[in-house]
């Protein structure tokens, strides 16, 4: 299929615009440029030119860019036709495309392309597509480090080590008649702890880019008026929930996207936690519950002023009430109120006023140390959940191998553990990639990538 298509797609947004591109890639793109522009324009020259259609009439003008395999994007031949950028008039040009023997390309087929013709790998690929969808200025700079093969790069490095590895273990497998035991060489396990070193380091890193992608939910819990509402408003800095004082006024699930530096967060409150109530109420706490279970993390806000003489059952009870196995931090606030000269929980916790903002820099850091986020990390990329799944995988097989090694000196178990993690961290630049998985991470791209 894709030595013999042509494909064609809109590469930016639709609506209107001053300038709008049409990408096309194949092995038809001459013969396209023939029957729209009238002739093949030079290679990596913009052609100023008029856009024609079947009758010979211009449609739109503007310029013709053309990139002879493989110096292209995707290591076809590419004509990139910039014109002016409205909705008919884009329409009309990948229509006439269309009649000259181009089919409409699929989300990602152009990335894709260029992944199959070993123009970009995987993780590259898929940074692509985050470096479009950043959400911050952090994670773009982090896509664009992933984009560049830094990522990438530490896997290659690693993989290379393995194989080293892996290898002179087979081979004193394949030789068991020579007088000297090489699997009693210390290099082996040597190796194989600078190997799983090398990957804890590089997942503690991919972990700071999935959170850069992917971001947090963040659940405000406790009882009705223990201020959640206002540490709400307090993080996105509008008055996104009501604040009374009146118990119970956040009756439903409220959230916000808001940025701490740079993690997306997606900040929750939730109605108090109590029994009782009218019907509505009742509701409330029940889908509070259900986001408190679901949650990355959680907050557990707790009203100082009212809980002066019973803080640390209280704490204790809201503890066990929240079901979840998630991280979480005590936040003791209404500290204006009153501040108790010592505290002795047996949980994290900070002090905070929502009405002033006393501690609420501190709650922020201390919220970024329980996600897991180490702020200003120049050398962060960009990761995805399946690229820590598939660390996580090669370290477990790292560590089974290595015990199955220690305890029966069985050099069969340990290659077969070997090669296993050379698969996983094969997954992450699409060394060794199902087609299934590729059409999932392709299909999540837009249409003219």
């Amino acid at each position: 299929m894709y030595e013999k298509d042509t494909i064609v797609a809109l590469a930016t947004p639709l609506g209107k615009g001053g300038i709008g591109v049409v990408r096309v890639s194949g092995p038809l793109v001459t013969d396209i440029a023939n029957g729209m522009i009238g002739g093949i324009p030079e290679e990596r020259i913009a052609t100023f030119t008029s856009f024609l259609d079947a009758g010979g009439s211009p449609v739109d003008q503007g310029l013709a860019l053309l990139f002879k395999s493989p110096r292209s994007f995707t290591g076809e031949d590419v004509l990139e036709i910039q014109g002016h950028g409205g909705p008919v008039v884009m329409n009309l040009i990948v229509e006439r495309v269309v009649e000259l023997g181009a089919r409409l390309a699929r989300p990602g087929e152009f990335s894709e392309r260029a992944f199959l013709n070993d123009k970009i790998d995987l993780s590259q690929a898929e940074a692509i597509a985050d470096l479009i969808d950043s959400a911050s200025n952090q994670a773009a700079m982090s896509a664009m480090r992933s984009l560049r093969g830094e990522f990438s790069r530490k896997v290659y490095h690693i993989t290379e080590s393995l194989v080293q590895l892996r290898t002179y273990v087979e081979a004193a497998i394949d030789f068991p008649e020579e007088e000297i035991d090489f699997l009693e060489d210390p290099r082996v396990n040597s190796g194989l702890d600078a190997l799983i070193e090398k990957i804890s380091d590089l997942k503690n890193e991919a972990t700071q880019g999935a959170l850069l992608r992917e971001g947090v939910s963040i659940v405000l819990a406790g009882r009705p008026n223990a201020g959640k509402s206002s540490l709400m408003n307090r993080f996105t800095g509008t008055d996104t929930s009501i604040v009374t004082e009146i118990a119970g006024t956040t009756r439903d699930v409220i959230d916000e996207h808001v940025h701490l530096d740079g993690v997306p967060i997606r900040l929750i409150d939730t109605a108090g936690l109590r029994e009782g109530g009218d019907p509505i109420e009742i509701e409330g706490v029940r889908r509070a519950v259900k986001e408190i279970d679901q949650a990355d993390f959680v907050l557990i806000v707790v009203d100082l002023g009212a809980h002066r003489e019973d803080l640390n059952s209280h704490v204790e009870q809201l503890m066990y009430e929240i079901p979840n196995n998630a991280p979480y931090l005590v936040v003791l606030n209404k500290s204006d109120i009153w501040q108790p000269t010592t505290v002795d929980l047996s949980c994290e916790y900070v002090l905070t006023s929502a009405v002033t903002g006393v501690g609420i820099d501190v709650l922020k850091g201390r919220l970024k140390e329980g996600i897991g986020y180490t702020v200003g990390g120049e050398g962060t990329f960009i990761a995805r959940s399946r690229h820590l799944d598939a660390l996580q995988r090669g370290l477990e097989a790292l560590s089974k191998g290595k015990t199955a090694f220690a305890d029966s000196r069985a050099g069969e178990l340990l290659a077969e553990e070997l090669r296993r993690c050379q698969l996983a961290l094969g997954e992450i630049t699409g060394e060794f990639t199902s087609d299934d998985l590729l059409g999932r991470i392709f299909s999540s791209f837009c249409i003219g990538k």
